[in-house]
């Protein structure tokens, strides 16, 4: 069952600078809070903005809408058509899910304990498809198994990459994306003992831990960072261009630039924009970032849209340009939406951009 609130707020912003395929996928991004229910009752808050741009705000942890129930009819003058149907039962805390595209109309759900299952045909596989609860942190209601990405070639390769939190004891916390394999001959089940870890990020609290990976147009894969969490960036890490935290990442999964560091699996893209730059990790794609939750390529034009959890007062979503060079700065802890919040510090590096839209809570 599925229970939805429709509220109307005011709204300048136009609907229509945001194609119809960019509003799907913003629908996509899960909502700018991270609030699950357990098991089947999902509970979504809606907002239905008077200019029309879906916004899928607190108390959601999975959006079933993202399978099509989402529906946008752009000839009701801007106001959008919202059916919610369910699909799926039986799941415990889903937060994300995914599709490989590989022509079988399976989809991926991800449970926050360190499970992934398969729904397909209106039915979910009594097999996981992966399951590593053995490592997975979850103490948390921001930690888990947080986010699944599939490259183009998955049909081919039989390979993926997850985002999870990991730590063996009460003060070990890390973020980790790794890769694992599908067993032989049987793309219905990852072997968990296949991973590759790429990337470990310390995490110096619980929360605030991005999640998402996805990747894009260009075959990179991009990563959102929180700012390391408990309130307000108290180590300023979203402007600390020497942290990962707080950021969105960019990285070649095809490649080795650290071949002598067996934590670092990955290549940094030659057009990744502080390359050079002494004083800017190479990874960095942008910064300013308080916990991208979810983000998402439009399909249609690529442009990147990221869902931003606010802190006390304003949410937010930013856009990317489909032909952005990258290092974007979206401005926080200077600024919260387009609100000052901490300007003590000031800055740091690439131009500040506004988001698309904000709201307040």
């Amino acid at each position: 069952m599925l229970r939805t609130e429709a509220k109307r707020e005011s709204e300048s912003y136009s609907a229509s600078k945001i194609s119809t395929s960019a509003l799907r996928d913003i629908a996509r991004l899960v909502g700018t809070v991270f609030r699950c229910n357990f098991t089947v009752n999902i509970r979504l808050r809606f907002h239905k903005r008077c200019s029309g741009e879906p916004t899928a705000s607190s108390y959601v942890g999975f959006a079933l809408f993202a399978l099509g129930a989402f529906q946008y009819s752009a000839s009701h003058a801007g106001t959008p058509d919202l059916q919610f149907v369910e699909v799926a039962e039986g799941l415990n805390q889903p937060v994300d899910i995914q599709s490989p595209a590989d022509g079988t109309n399976r989809l991926f759900i991800v449970e926050r304990s360190g499970v992934i299952k398969i729904l397909k045909g209106g039915l979910i596989f009594s097999i996981p498809f992966l399951d590593i609860t053995d490592r997975v942190r979850d103490n948390f209601v921001e930690e888990g198994l947080l986010g699944l990405a599939f490259p183009a070639d998955f049909a081919s390769i039989g390979q993926f990459y997850v985002n999870y939190t990991f730590g063996a004891t009460s003060l070990e916390r890390e973020t980790r994306i790794s890769r694992f394999s599908v067993r032989e001959l049987n793309s219905y089940e990852a072997d968990p003992d296949s991973e590759e870890v790429l990337m470990s990020i310390d995490q110096p609290f619980s929360n605030h831990n991005g999640g998402q990976l996805q990747f894009g147009p260009d075959s990179y894969l991009y990563i959102g960072t929180g700012d390391g969490g408990s309130g307000g960036d108290p180590g300023n890490r979203a402007q600390d261009s020497s942290e990962l935290l707080g950021k969105m990442l960019r990285i070649d999964v095809n490649g080795d630039d650290f071949p002598g560091d067996p934590g670092k699996n990955y290549a940094i893209p030659p057009g990744n924009p502080y390359i050079g730059n002494a004083n800017v990790l190479d990874e960095i794609w942008a910064l300013g970032l308080r916990n991208p939750w979810r983000f998402s390529f439009d399909r249609g034009t690529g442009e990147l849209y990221i869902a931003d959890v606010g802190q006390n007062n304003w949410e937010e979503v930013n856009r990317q340009p489909a032909e952005s060079a990258g290092g974007e700065n979206y401005g926080w802890r200077v600024y919260e939406g387009n609100n000052v919040f901490n300007d003590s510090l000031g800055l740091g590096p690439g131009a500040l951009i506004s988001p698309v839209t904000e709201y307040s809570h």
